[in-house]
């Protein structure tokens, strides 16, 4: 029997998973990959600009609306399963627990890659600091001294997706992907975000 193949995503806001890499990931749910998207926030203070301008507007309310944006874009993605942590952004700030969350849902997962961020991204330090904690929780996910006798993480690669102004940020890529064959899915999926 094949072992399922699994990536993980591990995105700051909720729209972040698609602009950056909602092509990668249709491209391999469409190859078989159990894609799971986690976002650590909804976006629901920096990036629901839309939203907030509109008449009588609370935090409860972008929030349901970007959680409604997000459910509808991992589902034309073809995403296996979508967790949103609902963490809060600008800043995005993760506490002790928080972090054992995000170990546990990598060890879970299983993942044979994983994308995230790149690591300097000046504009929106929520970016830098969702690579920061993926890195560290990937680190603890592999220690066979975290939580003894749970499946430990094995090895998997962490792809860094492109930066929202790449030239401004020393950012050089060393991965492609051809995404032509759902370049459809992936226009739908930002055209599902509306509030940002």
């Amino acid at each position: 029997m094949d072992k399922k193949k699994t990536a993980l995503v591990i995105s700051a806001h909720a729209a972040d998973f698609v602009w950056r890499c909602g092509g990668a990931i249709a491209l391999h749910a469409k190859m078989g990959y159990e894609v799971t998207v986690v976002c650590l926030s909804f976006g629901e203070k920096g990036e629901s600009a839309r939203l907030w301008k509109q008449e009588g507007m609370t935090l409860e309310k972008v929030k349901n609306a970007r959680r409604q944006e997000a459910e509808s874009a991992a589902t034309i993605l073809g995403v296996h399963q979508l967790i949103c942590m609902d963490l809060g952004d600008y800043p995005l700030e993760m506490s002790r627990a928080n972090k054992s969350s995000l170990v546990q849902i990598i060890r879970d997962v299983q993942p044979h890659f994983m994308l995230s961020h790149s690591q300097y991204d000046p504009y929106n330090t929520d970016h830098m600091y969702t690579t920061q904690v993926v890195l560290e929780a990937r680190m603890i996910a592999q220690a066979w001294g975290h939580d003894p006798g749970e499946k430990v993480l094995g090895a998997p690669q962490l792809y860094l997706f492109e930066p929202h102004q790449t030239e401004q940020m020393g950012w050089k890529p060393d991965t492609f992907l051809d995404i032509t064959q759902v370049w459809d899915q992936k226009r739908a999926a930002i055209e599902s975000m509306e509030g940002q």
